[in-house]
């Protein structure tokens, strides 16, 4: 199940949560402070993991600036 981070469009509160996707699209999950159903969607950041193969023998990039994915 995927962690959504939410605000509720009645309270303004933001939260995250934990919950399928079915549950999502059909409304069930609620505002923990008014308990509404009326939420979106909040983007606060984007995480991006990345690993460098050059210990195992695969290409890493020599400016470190792309994780590798270069090619080089």
């Amino acid at each position: 199940m995927p962690f959504y981070d939410l605000r509720c469009k009645e309270c303004g509160e933001e939260f995250n949560i934990r919950a399928s996707i079915k549950e999502r699209e059909n409304k069930e999950i609620e505002c923990p402070n008014c308990h509404s159903h009326e939420l979106e969607a909040v983007f606060k950041s984007v995480n991006i993991i990345s690993s460098s193969r050059s210990d195992s023998g695969g290409y890493s990039c020599p400016s470190g600036c792309c994780g590798g994915s270069c090619g080089f």
